[in-house]
Parts: C-alpha cells; structure tokens; sequence
C-alpha cells in the first residue's frame, strides 16, 4: 500500500511539474508577438507594403507605416480571439472532458505553427491571419486542461493554480528566444518545426499523466490518481 501511494505522489508531482513546464513554453506565447514581428519584418512578411517617399528637405525613406498596420490587426484579433473563445472553451471542456479538449488544443498548435511554417515566403503572409488566432485559442486549452492539477493538492490548490496562470504570461518569452535563435543564424522554419516536433510532449501528457474527464474538486475519500485515471478505488 506504501508503494502504491509513492507512486501516486510521484505521478502528481510529475503532472503538476510538466503542466507547468507546457503552461510556460506554449500556452500564452501569443503574448510575446512583438518579439516575432521583429522576424517576420526580417524575412519580409508584408515587406511588399512598404514604399519610397520623400521626407523632410528631399531626402527618400522607406515608409512601412502599412506593413506596421497589418502587424498590428493581426494582434488586435488574436486578442479579441484569446477573449471571446475563453466562454465556447469552457463549455468544451466541461461537456467533452479533458482527453478532448487537449487533442482539439494540439491540433490547433499543429495547424498553426505549420501554417507560420509554411507562409514562408512572405508572399503568402496573410496566413499569419489564421495562424495567430489559433495560437491563442489553444493556448487557453491548455491553460484550462492543467489548471484542474491544482484540485490534486489540497489546501495548495490556489497556489498551484496561480503558478499556471503566472506560467501562462510568462510564456510569452518564447517568441522573445525565437528572435535571439533567430539572430544566432536558426530560422523561423527550424524554431517552428522544433515547436511541433515538441507536440508529442502533449500527446504524451493526455494520454499518460491527464485524466480522460475531469480531476474532481474536493477529490472524494480514497480517489486514486493513478494508471486507471480518475478512478475510485
């Protein structure tokens, strides 16, 4: 009985340490956009936008007022997006469980990184549209799926649920290290495809370590988390 409630531990623990480790390297990264704008720029997205005019006393510039503009729309609907589909998030996992909610999570981060992937040239930028919408949807699902951990730690259950949150925010230094690979000479191409590469992380978790439905909240008497997932035992 002694090893079995060690194993149990250990399987919280390691839960609640590689939630914590997804909430940070992908789930807010959207956040971070103003990081990878300075990529993007450099390998041209929008550059076709940006024109010679004449400045103060003769002098030619190249005015990127309107590549600066489409950079800008694009957040400015991510972030409607990340808000106005934290509601059908929600209702998405309550009504499908988690085991759902996460597969639906990790194809959109597949979608979208291949679509950044793949909008290069630049001469299909637009796609960046699609893809940075999809980025923060997933992201909230899996913020929502990991913050349910905390039900599995008791009187610390606020704590672990104010880790994930601080965990999502923070994630938006990635596209910060993206820039930093970027300038060491590592492409967006290879950041990107390392980033989806990553996804079997989360399948990994979903299937393994996550509950098919839902980790209860107070867990009742001799709730086992374990290799059945969400069992009594």
């Amino acid at each position: 009985m002694q090893v079995l409630e060690n194993k149990l531990s250990v399987r919280r623990c390691l839960t609640f340490v590689t939630g914590l480790v997804e909430c940070l390297c992908f789930a807010g990264v959207v956040f971070g956009w103003a990081s990878l704008v300075f990529v993007l720029k450099e390998d041209g997205y929008f550059s076709s936008l940006c024109f010679n005019t004449t400045g103060v006393n003769g002098t030619q510039i190249l005015d990127c007022s309107a590549q600066d503009e489409q950079f800008s729309l694009i957040f400015t609907i991510t972030s409607f997006i990340n808000n106005f589909f934290a509601l059908p998030n929600g209702f998405l996992f309550d009504h499908f469980g988690t085991t759902v909610a996460r597969l639906l999570a990790i194809l959109n981060k597949l979608l979208r990184l291949f679509l950044i992937f793949f909008s290069f040239p630049s001469a299909l930028s637009f796609l960046l549209f699609l893809a940075l919408p999809l980025l923060a949807v997933g992201g909230i699902l899996f913020l929502i799926t990991n913050m349910q951990i905390g039900n599995l730690f008791d009187s610390r259950r606020s704590t672990i649920i104010n880790l994930y949150n601080g965990a999502f925010d923070s994630s938006s230094a990635l596209f910060l290290i993206i820039k930093l690979l970027h300038e060491s000479g590592v492409s967006l191409r290879t950041s990107f495809l390392f980033l989806s590469a990553c996804s079997v992380v989360h399948i990994l978790r979903t299937f393994f370590l996550l509950p098919r439905t839902f980790i209860p909240h107070p867990l009742p008497d001799r709730y086992a988390y374990g290799c059945e997932q969400t069992s009594w035992v």
